[in-house]
């Protein structure tokens, strides 16, 4: 398995940050925090149809992850085709619709002494996670956007970066951090001399990202408080455990959003691995949160949360019910396994105690060779969480299910609920996002070389 470092859990996860399935997939499915262990170059692709919100296309892709070294290319060509012959055209609208061709680029792995990326951004975290946890910059597979990643750790300190959309206002984190003890005669000292501390800067750029309203109703004529929102934090970790198989840590973290408010988090986190049977990955971090704070804000529904329109008069708005929220005790817990690589799961929550429906649900898990022939796999989150699989506004879910007759051919349908954009009507910009339901039957090929 991937060397993982001991900084917290959510380090850990690195090692499973993009998927590379043993199954064709097209790459509207959402990409994965689970991935197949090896490391190998594969080319997937397939015929098929996608059904989007009840309107039929017939489909085409190809979807090779190549590998040179320390280099990873990731491509994504997609051919929706309607039944009048013509191509889909949110899939090939300007210049950036070309662009998302290329999925990724990248060198390295996250928590490589250098990484770098540029494409899709999969489940970016800064340090812990209590600012940036799980941040995707592709709310929506029709505007998929081209961000950065950029991270170094040269030992005695690094940082972590990243940005949401290089063509224009997006998501900017930044941590530095250092391993103090290091510079001096205490580096040996067990626990002590590995302590790491940092500071995050996190901040949206966007236009609407600060949005909130003055009246009742959320009337777009009474809104205010546009520009950035920023938020400003602090943490330190001690590894208790660094051993070969075996890393804990014990963290905390302070964090204030900039006109808003703060809180704060105790975690612990273990990692068992190289155990032969069983991989095992487990946190738990307490949280006490003030007025007119949300830990973990960019999240992975972020870019669907940051402003939605109801009507061409009113709004909803993240930022809005930052405005109002109230301080509460909460806690966050994490757990992955893997089973002699054929079999993986992955599942966290968040939540305050004593509030229904306010928690947060991240699942995932895939068969892999579990199940010799068959292929299943899928993804789901879900905020403000009262029926847990009731599917609404506030869900991502992807689903597939397949059968492979030859090892290099699956027959598979994916099921992906997702959302798509609402565009302005006087400007034709993007201004939010409405649910969107994908259906995809497909006859697909699978090499890896």
């Amino acid at each position: 398995m991937i060397r993982v470092r001991s900084t917290t859990l959510l380090t850990g996860l690195s090692l499973i940050l993009a998927v590379t399935s043993s199954f064709a997939q097209s790459t509207a499915q959402p990409p994965s925090q689970l991935t197949a262990l090896q490391d190998q170059q594969t080319l997937t692709g397939g015929v098929g149809m996608t059904i989007i919100d009840g309107k039929p296309y017939y489909l085409l892709h190809v979807t090779p992850e190549l590998a040179f070294g320390k280099i990873g290319i990731g491509l994504d060509v997609n051919l929706r085709i309607s039944e009048d012959g013509q191509i889909r055209h949110e899939d090939f609208q300007d210049f950036n619709s070309y662009l998302q061709i290329i999925r990724y680029v990248r060198y390295g792995q996250k928590h490589d002494p250098w990484y770098a990326r540029i494409g899709a951004l999969d489940y970016s975290r800064l340090g812990h996670g209590y600012i940036m946890y799980m941040y995707r910059n592709t709310a929506s597979y029709d505007l998929r956007k081209v961000g950065v990643e950029f991270d170094a750790d040269l030992g005695t300190f690094g940082f972590e970066s990243m940005y949401s959309d290089v063509s224009g206002g997006g998501v900017l984190g930044l941590r530095g951090y250092t391993r103090p003890l290091q510079f001096t005669d205490a580096a040996s000292i067990p626990i002590v001399g590995k302590v790491e501390t940092g500071v995050t800067l996190a901040t949206d750029l966007n236009a609407y990202a600060k949005r909130t309203w003055g009246d009742s109703i959320g009337t777009i004529r009474a809104s205010q408080g546009n520009g950035t929102l920023s938020i400003l934090g602090v943490d330190i970790g001690f590894p208790l455990l660094s051993q070969e198989n075996v890393h804990s840590t014990l963290y905390a973290d302070v964090a204030k959003i900039v006109s808003f408010g703060g809180g704060a988090a105790v975690g612990l986190d273990l990692e068992l691995r190289g155990l032969g049977l069983v991989t095992f990955n487990a946190k738990y971090e307490r949280r006490i949160v003030g007025n007119r704070f949300m830990p973990s804000y960019f999240n992975a529904l972020y870019e669907h949360d940051r402003y939605q329109p109801v009507d061409s008069t009113r709004f909803v708005s993240k930022a809005q019910l930052l405005s109002t929220s109230t301080a509460y005790d909460g806690y966050f817990g994490e757990l992955l396994v893997s089973i002699l690589n054929t079999f993986n799961i992955v599942g966290g929550y968040q939540a305050p105690l004593g509030r229904p429906n306010g928690g947060t649900l991240h699942l995932e898990f895939e068969t892999l060779k579990a199940m010799p022939g068959i292929v299943l796999s899928a993804g789901y989150d879900k905020q403000n969480i009262g029926s847990i699989f009731k599917l609404d506004n506030n869900s991502l879910l992807y689903a597939r299910v397949g059968y492979m007759p030859y090892p290099y051919l699956v027959v598979s349908t994916l099921y992906q609920w997702t959302w798509s954009e609402v565009h302005d009507p006087v400007t034709g910009k993007v201004t939010g996002y409405k649910s969107q339901k994908r259906i995809e039957p497909q006859v697909g090929f699978v090499v890896h070389f």
